[in-house]
Protein backbone atom coordinates (compact mmCIF):
# COMPACT_ATOMS: atom_id res chain seq x y z
CA UNK A 1 0.00 0.00 0.00
CA UNK A 2 1.12 3.84 -0.50
CA UNK A 3 0.58 5.97 2.17
CA UNK A 4 0.59 8.96 -0.55
CA UNK A 5 -2.77 7.24 -2.07
CA UNK A 6 -6.22 8.37 -0.67
CA UNK A 7 -8.07 5.51 0.78
CA UNK A 8 -11.53 4.68 -0.04
CA UNK A 9 -12.57 2.31 2.84
CA UNK A 10 -16.10 3.28 4.95
CA UNK A 11 -13.61 4.08 7.75
CA UNK A 12 -10.83 5.03 8.86
CA UNK A 13 -10.98 8.33 6.58
CA UNK A 14 -8.36 9.77 5.36
CA UNK A 15 -6.51 12.62 7.63
CA UNK A 16 -6.72 16.34 6.83
CA UNK A 17 -3.17 17.50 7.78
CA UNK A 18 -4.61 20.23 10.12
CA UNK A 19 -6.18 17.43 12.30
CA UNK A 20 -2.88 15.09 12.14
CA UNK A 21 -1.36 18.40 13.51
CA UNK A 22 -3.73 19.19 16.21
CA UNK A 23 -3.28 15.06 17.16
CA UNK A 24 0.55 15.77 17.68
CA UNK A 25 0.63 17.94 20.73
CA UNK A 26 3.27 17.81 23.99
CA UNK A 27 2.48 16.25 26.92
CA UNK A 28 0.36 18.08 29.21
CA UNK A 29 -1.13 17.64 32.99
CA UNK A 30 -4.57 15.47 31.88
CA UNK A 31 -5.72 16.67 35.33
CA UNK A 32 -5.08 20.67 34.77
CA UNK A 33 -7.32 23.19 33.70
CA UNK A 34 -5.91 23.69 30.12
CA UNK A 35 -7.33 19.93 29.64
CA UNK A 36 -10.57 21.67 30.18
CA UNK A 37 -9.96 23.98 27.68
CA UNK A 38 -9.96 20.92 25.15
CA UNK A 39 -12.32 18.73 26.44
CA UNK A 40 -15.14 21.28 26.94
CA UNK A 41 -15.07 22.68 23.42
CA UNK A 42 -14.87 19.62 21.86
CA UNK A 43 -18.21 18.41 23.93
CA UNK A 44 -19.92 21.52 22.61
CA UNK A 45 -18.64 21.01 19.36
CA UNK A 46 -19.87 17.42 19.40
CA UNK A 47 -23.28 18.55 20.66
CA UNK A 48 -23.45 21.46 17.70
CA UNK A 49 -23.22 18.39 15.07
CA UNK A 50 -25.84 16.43 16.31
CA UNK A 51 -27.81 19.04 16.18
CA UNK A 52 -28.87 19.13 19.77
CA UNK A 53 -29.49 21.75 22.85
CA UNK A 54 -29.46 19.41 25.70
CA UNK A 55 -27.37 16.32 24.86
CA UNK A 56 -25.22 15.66 27.37
CA UNK A 57 -21.88 14.42 25.30
CA UNK A 58 -19.50 11.56 26.76
CA UNK A 59 -16.93 11.08 24.71
CA UNK A 60 -14.48 8.02 25.88
CA UNK A 61 -10.99 6.16 24.72
CA UNK A 62 -12.77 3.53 22.63
CA UNK A 63 -14.43 3.26 19.32
CA UNK A 64 -18.15 2.71 18.18
CA UNK A 65 -17.91 -0.57 19.90
CA UNK A 66 -17.53 0.70 22.70
CA UNK A 67 -20.34 3.33 21.99
CA UNK A 68 -22.91 0.61 21.80
CA UNK A 69 -21.76 -0.71 25.11
CA UNK A 70 -21.82 2.47 26.84
CA UNK A 71 -25.29 2.93 25.65
CA UNK A 72 -26.50 -0.01 26.54
CA UNK A 73 -25.01 -0.46 29.99
CA UNK A 74 -25.94 2.82 31.52
CA UNK A 75 -29.81 2.49 30.74
CA UNK A 76 -30.65 -0.80 30.87
CA UNK A 77 -30.92 -3.91 33.23
CA UNK A 78 -30.40 -7.81 32.69
CA UNK A 79 -33.59 -9.07 31.22
CA UNK A 80 -34.74 -5.91 29.81
CA UNK A 81 -36.63 -6.26 26.14
CA UNK A 82 -34.90 -4.65 23.21
CA UNK A 83 -36.43 -4.22 19.38
CA UNK A 84 -33.91 -4.14 16.62
CA UNK A 85 -33.44 -5.44 13.38
CA UNK A 86 -30.92 -7.42 11.22
CA UNK A 87 -30.23 -5.95 8.34
CA UNK A 88 -26.58 -5.86 7.84
CA UNK A 89 -23.50 -6.73 10.13
CA UNK A 90 -23.19 -4.01 11.94
CA UNK A 91 -26.77 -4.47 13.22
CA UNK A 92 -25.65 -8.09 14.02
CA UNK A 93 -23.21 -6.91 16.21
CA UNK A 94 -25.19 -4.83 18.16
CA UNK A 95 -27.88 -7.53 18.85
CA UNK A 96 -25.06 -9.47 19.61
CA UNK A 97 -23.83 -7.30 22.14
CA UNK A 98 -27.12 -6.85 23.43
CA UNK A 99 -27.36 -10.94 23.85
CA UNK A 100 -24.09 -10.98 25.66
CA UNK A 101 -25.29 -8.48 28.59
CA UNK A 102 -28.33 -10.46 29.42
CA UNK A 103 -31.12 -8.89 27.44
CA UNK A 104 -33.83 -9.78 25.73
CA UNK A 105 -33.98 -8.99 21.84
CA UNK A 106 -36.90 -9.17 19.98
CA UNK A 107 -34.80 -9.72 16.32
CA UNK A 108 -36.87 -8.69 12.61
CA UNK A 109 -34.79 -9.92 10.03
CA UNK A 110 -34.64 -7.94 7.32
CA UNK A 111 -33.13 -8.53 3.84
CA UNK A 112 -29.55 -7.02 3.70
CA UNK A 113 -29.94 -4.54 1.68
CA UNK A 114 -33.49 -2.93 2.84
CA UNK A 115 -33.63 0.13 5.23
CA UNK A 116 -35.12 -0.51 8.58
CA UNK A 117 -38.98 -1.44 9.04
CA UNK A 118 -40.66 1.46 10.97
CA UNK A 119 -44.29 -0.06 9.93
CA UNK A 120 -43.18 -3.30 11.70
CA UNK A 121 -41.82 -1.58 15.16
CA UNK A 122 -44.61 0.19 15.13
CA UNK A 123 -46.94 -3.30 15.37
CA UNK A 124 -44.32 -4.56 17.17
CA UNK A 125 -44.24 -1.98 19.67
CA UNK A 126 -47.97 -1.55 19.81
CA UNK A 127 -48.66 -5.08 20.62
CA UNK A 128 -46.30 -4.52 23.87
CA UNK A 129 -48.78 -3.26 25.93
CA UNK A 130 -46.59 -4.53 29.26
CA UNK A 131 -43.87 -2.26 27.79
CA UNK A 132 -41.07 -4.95 27.88
CA UNK A 133 -39.08 -3.70 25.37
CA UNK A 134 -37.40 -0.89 27.00
CA UNK A 135 -35.31 0.19 23.69
CA UNK A 136 -35.11 0.65 20.25
CA UNK A 137 -31.82 0.08 18.40
CA UNK A 138 -31.47 1.77 14.71
CA UNK A 139 -28.36 1.40 12.68
CA UNK A 140 -29.04 4.96 10.77
CA UNK A 141 -26.27 3.93 8.16
CA UNK A 142 -25.42 0.08 7.76
CA UNK A 143 -21.83 0.28 6.24
CA UNK A 144 -22.27 -2.80 5.28
CA UNK A 145 -24.30 -2.56 2.92
CA UNK A 146 -24.61 1.03 1.67
CA UNK A 147 -28.29 1.44 3.36
CA UNK A 148 -29.22 4.74 5.31
CA UNK A 149 -32.57 3.95 7.53
CA UNK A 150 -34.91 6.65 8.22
CA UNK A 151 -34.50 7.29 11.50
CA UNK A 152 -37.53 9.89 11.49
CA UNK A 153 -39.94 7.30 10.47
CA UNK A 154 -38.55 4.81 13.83
CA UNK A 155 -39.93 7.83 15.92
CA UNK A 156 -43.07 8.81 14.25
CA UNK A 157 -43.44 4.33 14.84
CA UNK A 158 -42.76 4.60 18.35
CA UNK A 159 -45.12 7.87 18.88
CA UNK A 160 -47.82 6.37 16.80
CA UNK A 161 -47.89 3.51 19.17
CA UNK A 162 -47.42 5.53 22.42
CA UNK A 163 -44.67 3.60 23.89
CA UNK A 164 -41.90 4.57 26.36
CA UNK A 165 -38.88 2.67 25.19
CA UNK A 166 -35.74 4.72 24.58
CA UNK A 167 -34.87 5.05 21.03
CA UNK A 168 -30.85 3.91 20.65
CA UNK A 169 -28.96 5.02 16.86
CA UNK A 170 -25.54 3.50 15.16
CA UNK A 171 -24.86 6.80 13.65
CA UNK A 172 -20.55 5.61 13.31
CA UNK A 173 -20.43 5.85 9.91
CA UNK A 174 -23.57 8.64 9.36
CA UNK A 175 -22.88 11.48 11.99
CA UNK A 176 -20.71 14.59 10.50
CA UNK A 177 -21.53 13.34 7.28
CA UNK A 178 -24.66 12.45 6.79
CA UNK A 179 -27.81 14.90 8.26
CA UNK A 180 -28.60 13.78 11.67
CA UNK A 181 -31.22 15.68 13.30
CA UNK A 182 -30.70 14.13 17.62
CA UNK A 183 -33.59 16.40 18.92
CA UNK A 184 -36.05 16.87 16.16
CA UNK A 185 -36.04 12.90 15.45
CA UNK A 186 -36.17 12.27 19.72
CA UNK A 187 -33.28 10.43 19.72
CA UNK A 188 -32.03 9.42 23.18
CA UNK A 189 -28.89 7.48 22.44
CA UNK A 190 -26.29 8.51 19.29
CA UNK A 191 -23.47 6.59 19.13
CA UNK A 192 -20.14 7.36 16.35
CA UNK A 193 -17.10 7.36 17.01
CA UNK A 194 -13.95 9.60 15.73
CA UNK A 195 -12.32 7.32 13.08
CA UNK A 196 -15.12 8.34 10.09
CA UNK A 197 -17.09 12.07 9.62
CA UNK A 198 -14.73 13.31 12.22
CA UNK A 199 -12.20 12.41 10.06
CA UNK A 200 -8.90 11.21 12.84
CA UNK A 201 -7.97 7.73 13.95
CA UNK A 202 -9.99 5.13 15.53
CA UNK A 203 -9.45 5.80 19.47
CA UNK A 204 -12.77 7.64 21.09
CA UNK A 205 -16.70 6.70 21.09
CA UNK A 206 -18.59 9.57 20.78
CA UNK A 207 -22.23 9.43 22.74
CA UNK A 208 -24.59 11.47 23.22
CA UNK A 209 -27.29 11.17 25.64
CA UNK A 210 -30.62 12.67 25.97
CA UNK A 211 -32.43 13.63 29.21
CA UNK A 212 -34.99 10.72 29.34
CA UNK A 213 -31.59 8.57 28.73
CA UNK A 214 -29.78 10.08 31.64
CA UNK A 215 -32.74 9.63 33.58
CA UNK A 216 -32.64 6.04 32.61
CA UNK A 217 -29.19 5.39 33.70
CA UNK A 218 -30.37 5.97 37.63
CA UNK A 219 -32.12 2.60 37.55
CA UNK A 220 -30.08 0.62 35.22
CA UNK A 221 -28.53 -2.44 36.30
CA UNK A 222 -25.62 -3.68 33.62
CA UNK A 223 -22.32 -3.48 35.43
CA UNK A 224 -20.16 -0.94 33.81
CA UNK A 225 -17.15 0.41 35.49
CA UNK A 226 -14.92 2.30 32.65
CA UNK A 227 -17.82 3.20 30.59
CA UNK A 228 -19.88 4.71 33.76
CA UNK A 229 -21.36 8.24 32.37
CA UNK A 230 -21.51 9.25 35.97
CA UNK A 231 -17.82 8.98 36.88
CA UNK A 232 -17.38 10.29 33.51
CA UNK A 233 -19.22 13.22 34.30
CA UNK A 234 -17.82 13.63 37.59
CA UNK A 235 -14.25 13.43 36.17
CA UNK A 236 -15.94 16.30 33.28
CA UNK A 237 -16.70 18.55 35.88
CA UNK A 238 -13.48 18.68 37.25
CA UNK A 239 -11.29 18.95 33.58
CA UNK A 240 -10.49 15.52 33.43
CA UNK A 241 -11.19 12.31 33.33
CA UNK A 242 -11.77 9.10 35.74
CA UNK A 243 -8.67 7.72 33.96
CA UNK A 244 -5.95 8.56 31.55
CA UNK A 245 -7.65 10.24 28.14
CA UNK A 246 -6.57 10.15 24.93
CA UNK A 247 -5.90 13.79 24.83
CA UNK A 248 -4.09 14.68 21.27
CA UNK A 249 -7.38 13.08 20.17
CA UNK A 250 -9.39 14.84 22.22
CA UNK A 251 -7.35 17.78 20.99
CA UNK A 252 -8.09 16.38 16.96
CA UNK A 253 -11.87 16.10 17.95
CA UNK A 254 -12.39 19.63 19.09
CA UNK A 255 -10.30 20.90 15.41
CA UNK A 256 -12.58 18.73 13.55
CA UNK A 257 -15.97 19.97 15.19
CA UNK A 258 -14.42 23.61 14.36
CA UNK A 259 -13.77 22.67 10.85
CA UNK A 260 -16.81 20.82 10.20
CA UNK A 261 -18.47 23.80 11.73
CA UNK A 262 -16.80 26.47 9.53
CA UNK A 263 -17.28 24.70 6.33
CA UNK A 264 -20.91 24.77 7.49
CA UNK A 265 -22.88 21.18 8.49
CA UNK A 266 -25.72 21.63 5.19
CA UNK A 267 -22.39 22.31 2.73
CA UNK A 268 -20.56 19.05 4.63
CA UNK A 269 -23.93 17.28 3.68
CA UNK A 270 -24.47 18.44 0.20
CA UNK A 271 -20.43 17.99 -0.37
CA UNK A 272 -20.92 14.05 0.87
CA UNK A 273 -24.44 13.72 -1.22
CA UNK A 274 -22.67 15.26 -4.73
CA UNK A 275 -19.77 12.59 -4.33
CA UNK A 276 -22.08 9.64 -3.58
CA UNK A 277 -24.31 10.83 -6.73
CA UNK A 278 -20.83 10.95 -8.92
CA UNK A 279 -20.25 7.04 -7.64
CA UNK A 280 -23.55 5.94 -8.49
CA UNK A 281 -23.12 7.42 -11.63
CA UNK A 282 -20.15 5.42 -12.26
CA UNK A 283 -21.96 2.05 -10.98
CA UNK A 284 -24.88 3.08 -13.65
CA UNK A 285 -22.15 3.23 -16.33
CA UNK A 286 -20.42 0.10 -15.45
CA UNK A 287 -23.84 -1.87 -15.74
CA UNK A 288 -23.36 -3.25 -12.35
CA UNK A 289 -25.97 -2.76 -9.12
CA UNK A 290 -26.12 -1.30 -5.36
CA UNK A 291 -26.66 -3.15 -2.37
CA UNK A 292 -28.80 -1.13 -1.26
CA UNK A 293 -32.53 -1.60 -2.74
CA UNK A 294 -33.83 1.65 -3.74
CA UNK A 295 -32.90 5.32 -4.19
CA UNK A 296 -34.26 6.21 -0.94
CA UNK A 297 -31.81 3.47 0.76
CA UNK A 298 -28.35 5.02 -0.90
CA UNK A 299 -25.67 5.91 1.61
CA UNK A 300 -24.22 9.25 0.96
CA UNK A 301 -21.02 7.25 2.89
CA UNK A 302 -19.74 4.12 1.41
CA UNK A 303 -21.73 2.26 -1.80
CA UNK A 304 -21.52 -1.32 -1.74
CA UNK A 305 -21.49 -2.71 -5.42
CA UNK A 306 -22.83 -5.70 -6.37
CA UNK A 307 -20.36 -7.95 -9.12
CA UNK A 308 -21.87 -10.44 -11.46
CA UNK A 309 -22.85 -13.87 -9.90
CA UNK A 310 -19.92 -16.03 -10.29
CA UNK A 311 -17.06 -13.90 -9.51
CA UNK A 312 -15.40 -12.68 -6.27
CA UNK A 313 -15.89 -9.27 -5.34
CA UNK A 314 -13.53 -9.47 -2.84
CA UNK A 315 -10.45 -10.04 -5.85
CA UNK A 316 -11.04 -6.64 -6.53
CA UNK A 317 -9.82 -5.18 -3.37
CA UNK A 318 -6.70 -7.72 -3.26
CA UNK A 319 -5.73 -6.26 -6.74
CA UNK A 320 -6.23 -2.68 -6.05
CA UNK A 321 -4.22 -3.28 -3.20
CA UNK A 322 -1.33 -5.55 -4.33
CA UNK A 323 -0.90 -3.81 -8.01
CA UNK A 324 -2.61 -0.16 -7.53
CA UNK A 325 -1.73 0.38 -3.74
CA UNK A 326 -5.36 1.96 -2.91
CA UNK A 327 -7.42 0.47 -0.36
CA UNK A 328 -11.33 -0.66 -1.04
CA UNK A 329 -13.81 -2.48 1.53
CA UNK A 330 -14.65 -5.78 1.33
CA UNK A 331 -17.92 -7.22 1.30
CA UNK A 332 -19.02 -8.62 5.04
CA UNK A 333 -21.18 -11.30 6.46
CA UNK A 334 -24.03 -12.38 3.83
CA UNK A 335 -22.42 -10.29 1.52
CA UNK A 336 -18.43 -10.92 1.47
CA UNK A 337 -17.59 -12.17 -2.26
CA UNK A 338 -20.60 -11.03 -3.65
CA UNK A 339 -19.92 -6.75 -3.28
CA UNK A 340 -17.26 -4.22 -2.82
CA UNK A 341 -17.57 -0.89 -1.22
CA UNK A 342 -16.38 2.31 -1.71
CA UNK A 343 -16.10 4.66 0.50
CA UNK A 344 -16.67 8.26 -0.16
CA UNK A 345 -16.94 10.13 3.04
CA UNK A 346 -14.32 12.08 5.62
CA UNK A 347 -11.68 14.43 4.20
CA UNK A 348 -12.80 13.58 0.13
CA UNK A 349 -13.07 16.08 -2.95
CA UNK A 350 -15.02 15.11 -6.14
CA UNK A 351 -11.46 14.84 -7.68
CA UNK A 352 -10.21 12.58 -5.35
CA UNK A 353 -13.22 10.26 -5.76
CA UNK A 354 -12.29 10.07 -9.50
CA UNK A 355 -8.92 8.46 -8.98
CA UNK A 356 -10.45 5.71 -6.61
CA UNK A 357 -12.93 5.51 -9.23
CA UNK A 358 -10.31 4.90 -12.18
CA UNK A 359 -8.61 2.55 -10.16
CA UNK A 360 -11.70 0.70 -9.57
CA UNK A 361 -11.94 0.76 -13.14
CA UNK A 362 -8.73 -0.95 -13.92
CA UNK A 363 -9.38 -3.44 -11.39
CA UNK A 364 -12.23 -4.59 -12.87
CA UNK A 365 -10.78 -4.44 -16.77
CA UNK A 366 -7.67 -6.49 -14.94
CA UNK A 367 -9.51 -9.11 -13.76
CA UNK A 368 -11.68 -9.82 -16.71
CA UNK A 369 -14.97 -8.02 -15.83
CA UNK A 370 -16.93 -6.36 -19.05
CA UNK A 371 -16.31 -2.87 -18.13
CA UNK A 372 -15.14 0.46 -20.84
CA UNK A 373 -11.88 1.47 -19.05
CA UNK A 374 -13.19 5.32 -18.39
CA UNK A 375 -17.01 4.39 -18.63
CA UNK A 376 -17.87 5.47 -14.95
CA UNK A 377 -15.46 8.19 -14.71
CA UNK A 378 -16.46 9.56 -17.87
CA UNK A 379 -20.58 9.54 -16.09
CA UNK A 380 -18.80 11.16 -12.77
CA UNK A 381 -16.64 13.29 -14.63
CA UNK A 382 -20.45 14.66 -16.33
CA UNK A 383 -21.94 14.60 -12.55
CA UNK A 384 -19.75 16.73 -10.81
CA UNK A 385 -19.05 19.02 -13.82
CA UNK A 386 -22.83 19.92 -14.14
CA UNK A 387 -23.71 19.67 -10.30
CA UNK A 388 -20.52 20.76 -7.84
CA UNK A 389 -21.39 24.88 -8.34
CA UNK A 390 -25.21 23.65 -7.96
CA UNK A 391 -24.71 21.92 -5.12
CA UNK A 392 -22.56 24.21 -3.16
CA UNK A 393 -24.75 26.94 -4.04
CA UNK A 394 -27.98 24.91 -2.60
CA UNK A 395 -26.03 24.12 0.57
CA UNK A 396 -25.18 27.93 1.16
Amino acid sequence: MSFQNPVFIPGPTNIPESLRKACDMPTIDHRSPLFGQILHPAREGVRKVLKSESAEIFIFPSTGTGGWETALSNTLSVGDGILAARNGMFSHRWIDMCQRHGLEVQIVETPWGQGLPADRYEEILTADKGHKIKAVLATHNETATGVRSDIAAVRRALDAAGHPALLFVDGVSSIASMDFRMDEWGVDLAVTGSQKGFMLTAGLAIVGFSQKAMEATKSARLPRTFFDVHDMAKGYANNAYPYTPAVGLMNGLNESCKMLLAEGLETVFARHTRIAAGVRAAVNAWGLELCAAAPDLYSDTVSAIRTPEGFNATSIVTHAASKYGVAFGVGLGEVAGKVFRIGHLGSLTDVMMLSGLATAEMCMVDLGLDIKLGSGVAAAQDYYRGNALVAQKDAA
